[in-house]
C-alpha cells in the first residue's frame, strides 16, 4: 500500500476496490487507525475505489510536532488525493473525519462529491475537558483513559454483545503514539469551524449516534442546519456508530453515496 508524503509527514494509505470506480475517502476518529472502516471496506468497494488512510500521529503514519490544526489535516487529505491522482472523491468522515470534512468542504470544494460528516461537531467551548485529558495521558498514558473511551465510544449493550469487537478497537486504540494523540487533541480543542458550514456546497449527510456523549444529537442538528440542503439521519449508536450499527450505517450512507 502506497505511502504519501505530506508536508514532512509519511502517511500510510491502503486502498481498495476497482480503479476505475467513483473514490470514496474514509478518515478516521481520534485514536482511530484505519481498521476501523473494516466493516465498510468490503460492501463500499463493490461501488468505489475505497481509500483508508491513518491520520497523523496516529496507525503506521508518521508523527511530526504539535500541535496539529484541522486546517493541517485538511492538507493531509489532499496530498493523499494528489498522490493517487484523485480529482475528487467522496468523503465519509467519523468524529475528527467529520471534522477534517468540514474543512474539505468549505477549502476544496472542487475535490469533492458528496460529504457524510459522522458523529462529529464543528466547536467545543469548554475547552476544559481536552485540558484534562491531555494532562491525565501525559501522566498515565493512553492507558489512564482506554477503559472510559470504551464506554464513551460504544453503548452498554454492544460492549457485552460484542466484547471482542470492542477488545480489538482498545488495543488499536493503545498503540496510537502518545504525541501523536496529544497533537490530534489539540487540533480538536482549538477548532471552529462553525463560519464554514455555510460555505459547503457538496451534497451532506449528517449523521448522528441516538446515544452519542461525545458528539451529541445537539452538535449533529447544528452542522445539518448550517450546511445548505443537509440531511440529518439518527442511529441507535453511541459514538463509533459504523462500528456498532454496521448495517444501518452503511445502507444509509451507501444509499446517499450512489444516489
Amino acid at each position: 500500500m502506497p505511502v504519501i508524503q505530506s508536508e514532512g509527514c509519511a502517511l500510510h494509505v491502503e486502498v481498495e476496490g476497482p480503479a476505475d470506480a467513483p473514490a470514496v475517502v474514509f478518515s478516521n476518529s481520534l485514536g482511530a487507525d484505519l481498521t476501523m472502516w473494516d466493516r465498510q471496506a468490503a460492501p463500499f468497494s463493490r461501488h468505489f475505489r475505497v481509500v483508508r488512510y491513518d491520520r497523523r500521529g496516529h496507525g503506521r503514519s508518521g508523527v511530526t510536532p504539535g500541535p496539529y490544526s484541522i486546517a493541517q489535516l485538511g492538507r493531509d487529505a489532499l496530498a493523499i488525493m494528489d498522490g493517487l491522482a484523485l480529482a475528487k472523491a467522496h468523503w465519509v468522515g467519523l468524529s475528527m473525519g467529520g471534522m477534517v470534512g468540514q474543512w474539505l468542504g468549505a477549502n476544496a470544494p472542487e475535490r469533492l462529491g458528496k460529504l457524510v460528516l459522522a458523529n462529529t461537531s464543528s466547536f467545543f467551548p469548554d475547552k476544559t475537558p481536552w485540558n484534562d485529558r491531555i494532562a491525565t495521558i501525559k501522566a498515565g498514558g493512553l492507558d489512564a483513559i482506554a477503559d472510559k473511551v470504551m464506554t464513551i465510544w460504544f453503548t452498554d449493550k454492544f460492549r457485552e454483545r460484542e466484547p471482542e469487537t470492542v477488545a480489538a478497537v482498545r488495543a488499536a486504540f493503545l498503540k496510537t503514539p502518545l504525541d501523536g494523540y496529544i497533537a490530534n487533541c489539540e487540533a480538536v480543542r482549538d477548532m471552529d469551524q462553525r463560519d464554514l458550514l455555510d460555505k459547503i456546497a457538496a451534497p451532506t449527510l449528517v449523521v448522528a449516534g441516538r446515544f452519542d456523549q461525545s458528539t451529541p444529537i445537539d452538535a449533529a442538528a447544528f452542522i445539518s442546519r448550517g450546511v445548505p440542503g443537509a440531511q440529518l439521519t439518527i442511529l441507535e449508536a453511541a459514538h463509533i456508530s459504523n462500528i456498532e450499527q454496521t448495517v444501518a450505517f452503511n445502507t444509509e450512507v451507501l444509499g446517499f453515496l450512489v444516489s
